[in-house]
């Protein structure tokens, strides 16, 4: 598979930085899906995740209290579920409640539920587990993220309790990057870039089992000659570096450039010091462009593991967001 091989830098260097700047037009996002009913029967346990998030909004119901709610949806929002809770509703209790009546109406029961708000986790997380199904705090809720800003132009301000002197609540939050554990740590790394044609070869090779990753949905209408940064990792354990990345919930990465470190975002909050390059000028503008390609792309970008330059595949690779939290 030809594309793989354009993983690999165009010149080799001590972990630093490759450049492949071009500006393109990017979004990572899914158009929203139509609706569907809910099925009848037993509850089947599905093999993929949903979003849900549960949170006050800018509104105000007719006692004057602020008015909370809780939506859910899957990774591509062929179905979506919002529901509004006064303010002496808002216990884990209620939402595992809620939560049945979903599983119950799609006769279905997501592998795990993803959410972001790391100040909800404990209610969150306490009422999904009384539901049966696993919690993940996680930074890839772009779908959901993506249906909040909606939500926000076209119901809450239309709402009659709409309070737009309401600050957001509990924005998210992030931690102060940590050393990298070793088992984590590939030989060397790179700055690369593949044309989307590449990257959705590699989408379909996580899809198939035959390489660790994750996956996100990407709009089906950008041109296959579309850009897309990435970082590419080499080591000769590649596959054993693939799985125990596997075990990390990946969000994005991101360069900090008065460190000259590449920072790995997992979970909702935490961050790590994932490599390093030398500040030369080279290499510094060269991280720069790096994330300037990432920004046309809106965020979209990648992880590939893989034993060497020249590997003709990857043993690891994950489609990465660089993440917004929503308004609210």
């Amino acid at each position: 598979r030809a594309s793989r091989a354009a993983i690999a830098p165009r010149r080799a260097s001590f972990p630093g930085a490759r450049r492949d700047a071009s500006v393109v037009a990017s979004r990572a996002i899914p158009e929203p899906a139509s609706q569907t009913g809910a099925p009848s029967g037993e509850i089947v346990d599905l093999p993929y995740d949903w979003q849900l998030d549960f949170c006050s909004r800018p509104m105000k119901d007719e006692r004057g209290k602020k008015m909370w709610e809780l939506l859910i949806c899957d990774e591509t929002r062929s179905f979506e579920h919002a529901e509004y809770f006064p303010n002496n509703r808002i216990n884990s209790v209620e939402l595992s409640k809620a939560i049945d009546r979903v599983i119950a109406a799609q006769g279905a029961r997501p592998r795990r539920f993803k959410f972001f708000r790391s100040q909800m986790q404990t209610i969150i997380t306490r009422a999904c587990n009384d539901a049966g199904v696993d919690p993940l705090p996680s930074r890839r809720c772009q779908t959901l993220t993506t249906w909040l800003d909606w939500r926000v132009e076209n119901v809450y301000k239309q709402h009659p309790g709409f309070d737009g002197q309401a600050s957001p609540m509990m924005g998210f939050e992030n931690s102060s990057p940590r050393p990298l554990p070793d088992a984590l740590r590939g030989e060397s790394w790179a700055f690369v870039a593949l044309p989307l044609v590449g990257v959705r070869e590699e989408i379909e090779q996580v899809k198939k089992n035959k390489v660790f990753g994750d996956v996100l949905e990407i709009d089906p209408n950008l041109p296959d000659d579309t850009l897309v940064p990435g970082i590419a990792v080499y080591t000769s354990r590649a596959a054993a570096l693939a799985g125990w990345t596997k075990g990390l919930e990946l969000g994005g990465i991101s360069v900090d450039l008065d460190m000259g470190t590449l920072i790995l975002d997992t979970g909702v909050a935490d961050s790590w010091q994932y490599a390093r390059f030398r500040q030369t000028k080279e290499l510094t503008q060269e991280a720069r462009e790096w994330e300037e390609v990432k920004r046309n792309t809106g965020g979209l970008h990648f992880l590939a593991i893989q034993t060497d330059e020249d590997a003709e595949s990857t043993d690891g690779f994950w489609i990465l967001q660089d993440f917004t939290a929503a308004q609210y």
